[in-house]
């Protein structure tokens, strides 16, 4: 008797991914206040949702298409570094997925974690340095000179994420989107 081949990702999780990287290109591309090197934006929450619900290699694919399709889109250069910086957005906070059971506080607490990480490794780690390398001359300079604006943007924004991250991951979407998906997300069962 021949066993049947499991798929990584069935039609309907693919579905829900492809309708998060629309939304991120979206949010990220279109729907954005473009301050030079400094850009505010929400489009993150959907790739940071694609990790909490669906684990950490659909989160990374979801952020990395989303800039992928979004820099052809606006026809910019691809930057390595700020397309691992969107696949961190994905992958770091869907690693405390095993954390996520309990109690609406204990969920709250380690999304907000995750979401703290990833900002720290994407906003002022990985997207600062494609940044510097994108301007040229002395990286460091470079570097040293995007840094206090990027921390500002940091400071203003990653608020803003854990609070979206937490309100839509709590709310009765994750339900939705776990049993429509068929897929076991942790501690997705959500007190209304």
């Amino acid at each position: 008797m021949q066993k049947k081949k499991k798929t990584v990702w069935d039609t309907r999780t693919l579905v829900f991914l492809g309708l998060l990287v629309a939304m991120h290109i979206v949010l990220t591309r279109f729907l954005v206040i473009e301050l030079g090197s400094y850009r505010i934006t929400v489009g993150v929450v959907c790739t940071i949702l694609a990790g909490l619900w669906f684990g950490p290699v659909a989160g990374g694919a979801c952020g990395m298409v989303a800039d992928l399709l979004g820099c052809l889109l606006k026809g910019y250069a691809v930057n390595p570094f700020i397309t691992a910086a969107a696949m961190m957005w994905g992958i770091v906070p869907a690693l405390f997925r095993p954390f996520l059971n309990g109690s609406r506080k204990k969920k709250v607490v380690f999304v907000c974690i995750g979401v703290f990480l990833a900002s720290v490794c994407s906003t002022l780690g990985l997207t600062t340095t494609g940044l510097a390398v994108y301007n040229g001359g002395e990286f460091v300079v470079s570097f040293m000179a995007l840094l206090p604006g990027r921390l500002i943007q940091w400071c203003i924004m990653m608020p803003i994420y854990c609070v979206l991250s937490s309100l839509l991951y709590l709310s009765p979407l994750t339900s939705f989107v776990v049993n429509a998906s068929g897929t076991k997300a942790a501690g997705h069962t959500v007190e209304v």
